[in-house]
């Protein structure tokens, strides 16, 4: 122990207390009852070490977009009022279950891991119209979704982006490719257990979800621009193509009757 104590003390003095500016100062402690080396950081006077972090804060998403980002939209597409600047509308987040009907608990369970993802309760979507090949009935529940606005849409985003995407396996980035030409983007997750909010001894059959979020811009470019700087990981050396819509055919299109009578 004696041996200890004044290796300690030559490393002390070797290396005294000072202060750098911004950096701690680190100094040992007298007294420590057992008799080791402890160290304590100390800030210098008058010099505040670190902010407030961004982590306090309750919606920290938001908050970055109102504080940093706006200015940015505003500089680059030259926007002369803040209500042009392209803002989240809603997020919808669905996940299909095609064996509900058969087995109800599994429904529970897949409803209860949704409302501890997205932090609200899910409802059922159900079928339209009956069809026969997928053995599909009127009214049948398929599967479940929720949309998300406000708040808990901005954490919910905040979440996917940080903690989702990151612990994706083998993930090298979203595409950005997935607009809709209205600036509307839709990505997909094969697993729910990315998500911190389900322990691995509870989960069951393991399932994905599409989320789809909807923003006020008017073109791919600028929800681009806009998801990309809220943190969106898009793929390098690539951006939003333009969408090429072809010309929808009507019926008479494929009436041969009608070829015929137009050839005569």
């Amino acid at each position: 122990m004696a041996l200890l104590q004044s290796s300690a003390s030559s490393f002390i003095s070797q290396f005294p207390a000072v202060s750098l500016g911004n950096s701690v100062r680190l100094s040992p402690l007298s007294g420590n009852r057992y008799g080791g080396l402890s160290v304590k950081a100390e800030a210098a006077a008058g010099i505040v070490l670190v902010d407030k972090s961004e982590a306090d804060k309750v919606n920290r998403l938001k908050t970055s977009y109102f504080e940093k980002i706006i200015p940015l939209l505003k500089e680059e597409f030259s926007y002369t009022n803040v209500l042009q600047v392209p803002k989240l509308s809603k997020i919808v987040v669905n996940c299909g279950i095609g064996d509900a009907a058969q087995n109800s608990k599994g429904l529970d369970a897949a409803i209860n891991d949704m409302a501890l993802i997205t932090g609200q309760r899910p409802v059922k979507t159900k079928a339209k119209n009956p069809i026969a090949t997928f053995k599909i009935r009127e009214n049948q529940t398929l599967g479940i979704a929720v949309t998300l606005r406000g708040n808990v849409m901005y954490a919910f985003l905040d979440r996917l982006i940080n903690l989702g995407f990151p612990r994706t396996r083998d993930f090298q980035g979203v595409s950005p490719n997935s607009f809709d030409g209205h600036g509307n983007y839709s990505v997909g997750l094969k697993e729910q257990s990315v998500f911190p909010e389900l322990s691995y001894d509870a989960l069951g059959k393991p399932r994905g979800m599409d989320v789809c979020i909807s923003t006020t811009a008017q073109t791919d470019k600028e929800a681009y621009k806009l998801l990309a700087l809220m943190g969106m990981p898009f793929r390098e050396g690539a951006g939003p193509s333009t969408v090429v819509r072809r010309k929808k055919l009507k019926s008479h299109h494929f009436n041969t009757k009608t070829k015929q009578k137009s050839r005569r």
